[in-house]
This record gives C-alpha cells, structure tokens and sequence, in this order.
C-alpha cells in the first residue's frame, strides 16, 4: 500500500501524527507500507535564515496566554505517542526547505523515515535550528547520510523548486493543514487522527483496492 504523508518538518501534530500512524501499522502488520514524505510548507514566505521564536509566536497566536494553551494541548497530545516536547529550548522557527530537500536526499538513499524522525527529535526534543545546513549535515551524516554529498546537495539549489512545487500541488488538492494522509493516492484524511481512526482508512483502502 501507498501512504503519502503530506507533512512540515516544523509542525508538532506533523510529529505526533508520524508515531500515531506507526501505531496504526502496528495494528495491521499485514499490511505492506511505506510511508512515502511529502513537503508542505506551512510558512512559504520564511525569511531564509527563520526568525526569533517569540515573535514568531506572537504573530500567529496573538498572546503569550494563547500559545500556552495551544502548547500545552499540543505537549500532552505528545506525551500519549511517548514524545517529550521542549518547545522552550526552541529559539528560531526555521525555513523549512532545506530539510525538506535532505528528506527527498535521504529518500532516494533508503534512509527517509529515519532521517524524518531524527529531524523531528532534534527541533522539538533538542531546539535545533534544523533550517540551518551545518546543523541538517550533521543530522544527515549521524543518520547514515554520506556527509560530503549531503553537504554539496545542500550547498546546491537542487529540488529547491520541487519543494515548493510539490507545496503548491497539495494545495491544488485541497489540502490546508498538515498533517494530511493519502491512501493509494485515493483516500485522503487530514489531521494528527488517532490510531484506531487511521486503521479505519487502511481497512477502507485494502477494500477500496480488493473491490
């Protein structure tokens, strides 16, 4: 089965959404899936070198007293796929392109989910600035990635324009928010969904499939 993950390295339910789909699988060991990556970009206009968290925030939330609550919801989501959030250590909201592009360099080297959690791990857990290239070659290389290639990749302006291409496309789907999950390119559900809610769309595809 094809299960197309339209996600932003830099989106928390994009993260929780990743472990509650693997409990998902973990449901149905019959069936054969990968998850393939798809990038969506939930700030197209970031500046390249990111900005100031706080600001960030601010702007998009309004208060101090809003992103408590949003963040607060968002941490115990986490804690129930075992995911400790430390969004205080987080300093910079990055540009997420270029650790899109390393995912699409990992893809085609067979390291993609790896490389996908990793991502996750080192800006929600560790607070790094995964918008910045030495910081995305080091997580490349400490993920089987061969550091000079990665570092040359990146250097380049390789995929840059799939990238937003393949954004601009899940919009021309219909697709607002991340995470969204497409079943054998015909099923498509939006939303960190939990397990059982995911299971459901496996069984509706293998039916869609055996039909």
């Amino acid at each position: 089965m094809e299960i197309d993950v339209i996600f932003d390295t830099v989106c928390p339910w994009c993260y929780i959404g990743k472990r509650r789909l693997e409990k998902a699988l973990a449901m149905r060991l019959a069936v054969k899936a990968k998850p393939r990556w798809r990038p969506f970009l939930l700030n197209p206009e970031m500046p390249a070198e990111g900005i100031d968290r706080s600001a960030y925030l601010m702007k998009k939330f309004g208060s101090e007293a809003r992103v408590r609550r949003i963040y607060g919801a968002i941490g115990e989501a986490g804690q129930s796929v075992e995911i400790d959030f430390a969004f205080d250590r987080i300093d910079r909201t990055p540009n997420s392109v270029d650790s899109h592009r390393m995912v699409r360099f990992a893809e085609a080297r067979g390291r993609a989910d790896q490389v996908v959690e990793a991502l996750f791990v080192e800006f929600f857990v560790k607070g790094r600035d995964i918008g910045d290239p030495a910081v995305l070659v080091d997580v490349g290389a400490a993920n089987g990635l061969e550091r000079d290639a990665l570092v040359a990749y990146l250097e380049s302006d390789d995929d840059v324009a799939l990238i937003h291409d393949e954004n601009a496309r899940a919009h021309r789907l219909g697709i607002n928010g991340v995470p969204s999950f497409a079943f054998n390119g015909k099923l498509l559900i939006s939303g960190a969904q939990e397990p059982q809610v995911l299971v459901r769309m496996l069984d509706a595809a293998l039916a869609t499939d055996a039909a």
